[in-house]
């Protein structure tokens, strides 16, 4: 059987439910487009062979591009919950000390905030973008 020829559906979706661990960064684009960027701790709670229960914490950075990422920037604080969905992406750069890096990080196309903010703020409702509003950027664009 020749595996080469086998299709695999093209799926690649995540959704995480976390809770910001630094406030969120707030940048634009040379032209302009708002990009937020964030950390979440997404909690794993489990029973280990002696009965006694853990806690295992993955550390997921989030990216949120458009009107949402300045949502996200205004409205988001450490510490907040937060049920994000979006797609994974993998990066690789290098430093300017020649030093090649890589990472892979969520890219939001739907950020729920999960508490509010602020007394005066409304009920929080899902906030979600369309593919327009989350382009794929070319790397030189990146402001981090």
């Amino acid at each position: 059987m020749n595996t080469q020829n086998i299709r695999l559906p093209e799926q690649n979706n995540v959704t995480l439910v976390g809770r910001l661990t630094h406030d969120p960064d707030l940048r634009f684009t040379a032209k302009g487009q708002p990009v937020c960027r964030f950390n979440i701790a997404a909690n794993r709670r489990y029973k280990d062979s002696s009965g006694n229960w853990q806690d295992n914490a993955s550390f997921v950075p989030v990216v949120v591009w458009g009107d949402m990422a300045s949502r996200c920037g205004d409205r988001l604080k450490k510490g907040l919950p937060v049920h994000v969905e979006g797609r994974l992406q993998s990066r690789q750069w290098e430093t300017k000390d020649g030093q090649k890096r890589n990472s892979l990080e969520v890219i939001a196309r739907r950020v729920q905030f999960l508490s509010r903010v602020t007394e005066s703020s409304a009920k929080e409702t899902p906030e979600e973008t369309s593919p327009e509003e989350a382009p794929s950027v070319d790397e030189e664009e990146i402001p981090f």
